[in-house]
């Protein structure tokens, strides 16, 4: 059973995504402190460095944000030159640009951003210069991916782009044409906006809200049943979930819980989660270290001690540790370079489920998730896209005696 948990108080909105009761996925914001991915804004070159093919510009924040070369180039690659022009070519030192963020400042790094522009909706995305439609690779059955591509198609301009989101499945063309007029509209309002004399750098766009937001994005078909604290909340859910799926509002139910995260166990979990060693049911663990570059797992048999023989013991760990791993890495919001080491397994077919595991459950996660494969090393590599900072990151500080080491040399305490 898949939920939602919604949870509201002092100024902050909390989301839980749990499945047969397991927290998957969480989410926070403040009302003082929303994301900037989506954003777009009215800005200023302020640097352009040609040894990087990459420019900084000055948006308004304390950072100035990185726009890259082939963020300036047509998103259609069969738009793009044979061979990348210089940068200083594109964009020159003082000039006004619009750009959208795309990535959150991590740690020193300031935010991305880019020219290739694009605002969700409930059934697709809209890229008012893309020229191309693609499909959601998570939507089934050819036919299904024909119609869809075929109705966003028939309905765009020459230079729009559309991708069609995999909540779209199943659902009516006339659907998905209002969810595309509605986000062209929004497009317009905001060309409008950035054609206006005002000051530089400024805001143009935002994208919705947390609450809104993960409504559209979260809630589908597979989701059982929404749960909210507050009956405003529960309201202004209601109102946006009727506007675009009206089927799903029967599912939206008021809690009368007195604490709705601690009737089904949420920070509990939540913090079992962000540790660096975690526990399998089966008495296996898992070791997570992230460094700058990349995080690394470790698998380890623990406890476990199986029935049958030492390859299949390894077997039987390491597909509990893919199924964990694939929920951790949503959990944790965990992005970039990932480096797992199972426990050594002698035969390839073992290898191969173990592979196949992992992979089957990554499907499950909205953000972009990609397995390698195995190394000659024997571990398998794999990366996540990174949006933001991980929720450790975001809920946890460095020590400021070991900062981050778990060492502490000397006498001290």
């Amino acid at each position: 059973m898949k939920r939602i948990l919604v949870q509201c108080s002092g100024g902050q909105t909390q989301v839980a995504v749990t499945e047969d009761g397991r927290l998957v996925e969480y989410y926070q914001e403040s009302r003082d402190r929303s994301q900037l991915a989506g954003n777009i804004y009215i800005g200023r070159v302020v640097r352009v460095l040609q040894g990087m093919q990459a420019a900084f510009v000055d948006i308004g924040l304390d950072k100035n944000v990185f726009l890259y070369i082939d963020d300036l180039l047509p998103a259609h690659l069969e738009k793009q030159p044979k061979e990348k022009p210089p940068i200083h070519d594109l964009v020159k030192v003082g000039q006004q640009l619009m750009v959208q963020v795309v990535k959150e400042p991590v740690g020193s790094k300031g935010a991305r951003v880019t020219t290739h522009y694009s605002i969700p909706g409930r059934f697709g995305v809209y890229m008012p210069y893309a020229g191309y439609v693609a499909v959601s690779r998570k939507i089934d059955g050819t036919a299904e991916r024909e119609r869809l591509k075929r109705a966003a198609e028939r309905n765009l301009k020459p230079e729009e782009g559309f991708i069609v989101r995999t909540a779209a499945s199943g659902a009516a063309e006339e659907a998905i044409v209002a969810d595309l007029n509605e986000l062209r509209s929004r497009w317009r309002q905001l060309e409008e906006e950035a054609r206006r004399s005002g000051e530089v750098p400024r805001k143009v766009y935002s994208d919705l809200d947390l609450l809104p937001r993960l409504i559209r994005d979260l809630f589908r078909d597979d989701v059982d049943e929404l749960l909210v604290d507050k009956p405003d909340a529960h309201a202004e859910i209601c109102s946006y979930v009727r506007s675009g799926s009206s089927g799903l509002a029967a599912r939206v139910r008021l809690s009368q819980e007195p604490s709705l995260f601690d009737a089904h166990q949420i920070m509990q979990q939540l913090e079992q989660g962000m540790k660096r060693k975690i526990w399998l049911d089966n008495g296996a663990y898992l070791i997570i270290d992230r460094t700058e570059a990349l995080t690394v797992i470790d698998v380890n048999t623990g406890k476990y001690t199986g029935s049958v023989g030492l390859d299949s013991t390894a077997f039987d760990t390491n597909m509990a540790a893919a199924r964990e791993i694939a929920r951790l890495l949503r959990l944790r919001d965990i992005g970039g370079l990932i480096i797992i080491d199972f426990i050594d397994m002698e035969a390839e077919r073992y290898r191969q489920q173990v592979l196949e595991e992992l992979t089957r459950e990554t499907r499950k996660d909205r953000t972009k998730t990609f397995v390698v494969g195995w190394t000659k090393l024997g571990l398998v590599e794999m990366t996540r896209k990174k949006v933001r900072d991980s929720q450790e990151a975001a809920a946890a500080k460095l020590c400021p005696v070991c900062g981050g080491s778990g060492w502490i040399f000397g006498d001290r305490e």
